[in-house]
């Protein structure tokens, strides 16, 4: 929304300056955009004078003229052919920058001939296109300002024009008289009296009007029009060019000029026909799909079913609150007009604006609502103002539909003001605001006003009373505790174990990534998922039609993007969400990690190599002692089928209490997935892993043992198929207050241990350390231990001790 300065002293009887009106706006909620201040660009220059003009003596063209200015007499070269003495001019001194020349003068010499400084022509100022000569002012007294001189002869030319962003819901604020009504809210002047006409018509209007009843309702709400007679349609005062042309628009006719001006000072689009050139009455209707209507912007336009027109008894004359045709269209040719006014259901206008792909200034407010009551006064102050730019005499009007009935009231009450904002307002001053803004107040009860269609309750009333006020006002205080003492914890223990873990990843090198939760079917069914329950309604992509089952999917195809970009080796995470179904209990949070090619590039020590298992075990180990799960578990087999069969294991707290899964991912997942190895991961459910039975703020105690441990090695013959595994979780189980770990630390296969110890079998050697807590262990305890690990392995492996 522009709009000029001068433009909004025409409603509003205010002193303030123009920084004062622009801070104000933007507080107000109508937020400045954009100043275009002519009189920044001038105000270097001033008046001054020619005394005296004589041919420059090495140029035929030039002049050398004696000027004088506020500083006393200078010489300059002038070459235009007005330049002589006597007359009064503009003065741009050397270190004035030149506008329109985009250059800062400076002292010249020119033939010889010193010059300081120069007589500006219009254009050089960007006045105009003028350039044919100097300026040469009526009046003026050297040294004076020259912008000063324009505010008191010509304001137009330095008329600031400013540009202010309108939000939906305040369409008032695009007639200038809506701003000037804010602004003499705030305080900053007093509204003046508005312009009211009351034109009777000295005759029928030979032009009726009718609206189909399946347009009334949500269409058109009224229309209304009369004809002027003997109008003569040339070109619009200068006053009114000056002020369209400051907004950007393009003075066409006095007629058409006229429509504009109500558009942008009163928030009312108006339209104009050539009655000559329509054929009969006018029908509002809808369309039926395939007609056509040459548009005043010189485009065909094609109607679909349903859109709202105007139509004479031959054809389509005019979009319905958008925009006019051109066969009925005003020229300088018109003697008689129909001007229309109307109110028009804002949906219909949007969808049909949006359908036939037409942005105007008419559609623009029509769909953001106009004042349904200043529908027929609206015609009665343009037919006014036509009459005295063009003559004329008006009919009678003539009226379809009926103006809607847009009045409503809400109770105001002045104690919410500090309830909702948390601002004392007193409440006489509330009354006074709202009255200022054009509400009716009957005792606790303030009727809203036609033009407000965005007040619609009690908590709207409260808004404008802070508007006004200004919520810079507003002072920040803390929220009162609802306890005393140390506040509590606000995360939840899920949350604060999501966020320990997603900081233990990344502290361990991983890349968090943000992945949709949308993937596509054959990804999800890869993955445990893609029936019917987690199949999106309306998908975004076929791409993405399914809720993910796992976080795994998302992080193998960001993988993939990466390595045909040429990033090899990634160590990527994400925390999240997973879906099981589509009920609000099928889901559950996951942390899952994928490490992908080489633990380092290459280097001279041999140190790089490809990722492992062990790496992403060693990780999830990591995740899971930093969220609090328990140090003691076991690590089983059996997990789904996207892992590796014989890399892989699920670290549990029993066969059926699964913490984490990590492991290598099958390599039919990476060919599907067109992603290269080694690729190792790991999945962790937070919420699987135990709570603590203490809940204290505190850490415990440290614990440390006075007693010496005490570490035994065994190396066990067993089948070449049996696991390391088993034996440490068979070795860790025969006293778990005792034994405090098991490793192993060699391996005996091949051919070599086959000779030695038979065909298809192996030597798997561990250290199991025995930590006493309440007494030294002797070696009769050690020996007593030890056969039972003997006797346990053997029952869970078959394997024997390697003599």
């Amino acid at each position: 929304m522009k709009f000029t300065l001068s433009w909004l002293k025409d409603h509003l009887d205010t002193d303030a300056s123009l920084d004062d009106i622009l801070y104000a706006l933007t507080d107000l909620g109508l937020e400045v955009e954009e100043v275009h201040n002519p009189a920044d660009r001038l105000k270097e220059f001033t008046i001054a004078k020619v005394l005296h003009a004589e041919k420059h003596p090495d140029a035929d063209k030039l002049k050398v003229c004696n000027v004088l200015t506020d500083e006393g007499e200078s010489q300059i070269v002038c070459g235009a052919p007005n330049a002589r003495e006597g007359i009064t001019v503009v003065l741009c001194k050397p270190g004035s920058y030149i506008p329109g020349l985009d250059i800062t003068i400076k002292v010249g010499n020119i033939r010889g001939v010193e010059s300081h400084g120069m007589m500006a022509s219009e254009r050089e100022l960007e006045l105009s296109d003028e350039h044919n000569g100097i300026i040469e002012l009526p009046s003026g007294d050297v040294g004076q300002k020259f912008i000063d001189w324009l505010a008191e002869n010509d304001p137009a030319k330095v008329d600031p024009v400013i540009e202010i962003a309108i939000t939906p819901n305040r369409p008032d604020a695009l007639g200038v008289r809506g701003i000037a009504l804010d602004l003499a809210a705030r305080g900053l002047g007093t509204m003046k009296s508005a312009k009211t006409a009351d034109i009777s018509g000295g005759y029928p209007s030979p032009i009726n009007v009718t609206i189909d009843e399946d347009t009334r309702e949500n269409g058109c709400h009224v229309f209304a029009g009369r004809l002027i007679k003997g109008v003569k349609n040339g070109s619009s005062p200068k006053w009114l060019q000056d002020r369209l042309e400051a907004i950007g628009l393009r003075p066409i006719s006095a007629l058409v000029d006229i429509t504009n001006f109500f558009t942008y000072d009163r928030n009312r689009p108006l339209h104009v026909f050539d009655a000559d050139k329509v054929q009969g009455d006018l029908r509002i209707h809808r369309t039926l799909g395939g007609e056509t209507l040459m548009g005043l912007d010189e485009k065909e336009y094609t109607f679909g079913a349903g859109q709202v027109v105007i139509s004479d008894d031959q054809a389509v004359e005019s979009i319905g609150g958008i925009m006019g045709g051109l066969s009925t269209g005003c020229t300088e040719e018109t003697t008689n007009v129909f001007l229309e006014a109307a109110v028009w259901d804002h949906i219909q206008i949007a969808l049909t604006g949006r359908a036939l792909k037409i942005n105007t200034d008419a559609r623009y407010r029509n769909e953001r609502g106009i004042d349904p009551a200043f529908n027929m006064e609206a015609l009665d102050l343009a037919t006014a103002m036509i009459m005295e730019l063009c003559g004329g005499e008006p009919s009678e009007v003539v009226t379809a539909g009926s103006v809607p009935d847009v009045s409503r009231a809400y109770k105001l009450d002045t104690d919410r003001v500090q309830s909702l904002v948390g601002m004392e307002i007193p409440a006489e001053v509330q009354r006074k605001t709202l009255t200022a803004l054009g509400f009716v107040l009957e005792g606790d009860m303030a009727h809203v006003p036609s033009w407000r269609p965005d007040v619609l309750g009690e908590a709207d009333l409260v808004e404008e009373v802070a508007r006004i006020a200004s919520l810079t006002k507003l002072k920040g205080v803390p929220m009162p505790r609802v306890d005393a003492g140390v506040p509590q914890q606000i995360l939840t223990p899920l949350q604060k174990r999501e966020q320990i873990g997603r900081r233990t990843t990344a502290s361990l090198g991983y890349n968090e990534c943000v992945t949709y939760s949308f993937i596509d079917k054959k990804s999800a069914e890869m993955f445990g998922g893609g029936s019917d329950a987690t199949m999106l309604a309306n998908p975004i992509s076929s791409d993405m039609s399914h809720m993910r089952p796992d976080l795994l999917p998302g992080l193998l195809q960001a993988a993939a993007r990466n390595q045909a970009r040429g990033f090899t080796d990634m160590a990527l995470f994400e925390a999240g969400p997973t879906y099981q179904g589509g009920e609000p209990g099928e889901q559950r949070l996951e942390i899952t990690g994928i490490l992908v090619g080489r633990t380092v590039g290459k280097d001279v020590h041999g140190e790089s190599r490809g990722v492992d298992v062990f790496d992403a075990k060693a990780d999830a180990e990591a995740v899971l002692a930093a969220i609090g799960a328990p140090a003691k578990v076991q690590i089983l087999r059996g997990a789904e089928g996207w892992w590796h069969p014989g890399r892989h294991g699920r670290i549990c707290l029993g066969p059926k209490k699964t913490l984490c899964v990590f492991g290598e991912l099958h390599p039919k997942v990476l060919a599907e997935m067109d992603l290269k190895g080694p690729v190792v991961g790991f999945t962790i459910y937070p919420e699987d892993v135990p709570a603590a039975r203490k809940k204290t703020a505190t850490r415990p105690a440290l614990k440390l043992r006075d007693l010496q441990a005490v570490e035994r090695d065994f190396a066990f013959v067993v089948d070449g198929a049996v696991e390391a595994l088993t034996l440490v979780n068979a070795a860790a189980g025969v006293d778990k207050e005792l034994i405090e770990n098991v490793r192993v630390f060699d391996e005996f296969t091949g051919e070599m241990a086959e000779k030695q110890m038979g065909e298809g079998k192996k030597s798997i050697a561990m250290t199991v350390r025995l930590q006493p807590t309440d007494k030294t262990l002797k070696e009769k305890d050690i020996e007593a231990i030890s056969a039972k690990i003997i006797e346990k392995i053997n029952k869970a492996t078959g394997g024997v001790l390697r003599g």
